[in-house]
């Protein structure tokens, strides 16, 4: 089956924005990836959390400007923190014949970890970009990690997963080659 990507951008919503750790930066870096996608005719799909304090049709709910989908760009609602439960996600993926998930967004440890586990799952091979997700802003208290440690922690992990017959790699968005498959990063 040839190479064939699709950029994911998990709950990047007006209440996350207001939580986030690094929210500027993360927003700038998913823009610039999704551009770069987006010229190497790559589908972007943006996911939105709906729940209670993200009703739809809300200020918090709506996506952040910068990451607002464009025309023809496909969105996901989804009502848990797996982006392939309940949804249409899985079903679009495998009509347009998508081999590999880029994933980036908001919360590491919760809809991006959840979320890119079931796309192992489902078969996908995985990217986790690297500075392309973030978690909440928050100090080292109540069992959580401080926010950069929850970032370098998940991103530790993902570098160590090993899934037969499947590729993952953790890249910073700079590195995302959108073009062509990589071996496997295992270390």
């Amino acid at each position: 089956m040839p190479h064939a990507p699709a950029l994911l951008v998990l709950d990047m919503q007006n209440a996350a924005l207001a939580i986030a750790h690094r929210p500027m930066e993360t927003i700038a870096t998913i823009a610039l990836l999704r551009e770069r996608a987006r010229a190497a005719n790559v589908p972007v799909v943006t996911v939105q959390h709906d729940g209670p304090g993200l009703e739809p049709g809300t200020e918090a709910w709506r996506i952040v400007p910068e990451l607002a989908p464009g025309e023809g760009e496909k969105t996901v609602r989804k009502g848990s923190a797996d982006a392939f439960l309940d949804s249409d996600l899985g079903p679009f993926l495998s009509g347009l014949g998508i081999t590999e998930m880029v994933v980036t967004g908001f919360a590491t440890e919760f809809c991006v970890d959840t979320t890119a586990r079931q796309a192992l799952s489902r078969g996908y091979d995985l990217v986790l970009v690297a500075d392309g997700h973030t978690t909440s802003a928050r100090p080292d208290v109540d069992g959580f990690v401080a926010s950069d440690r929850a970032v370098l922690h998940h991103n530790a992990i993902y570098r160590h997963i090993n899934f037969l017959a499947r590729s993952i790699r953790v890249l910073p968005a700079a590195d995302v080659d959108f073009t062509a498959p990589q071996a496997p990063d295992h270390a």
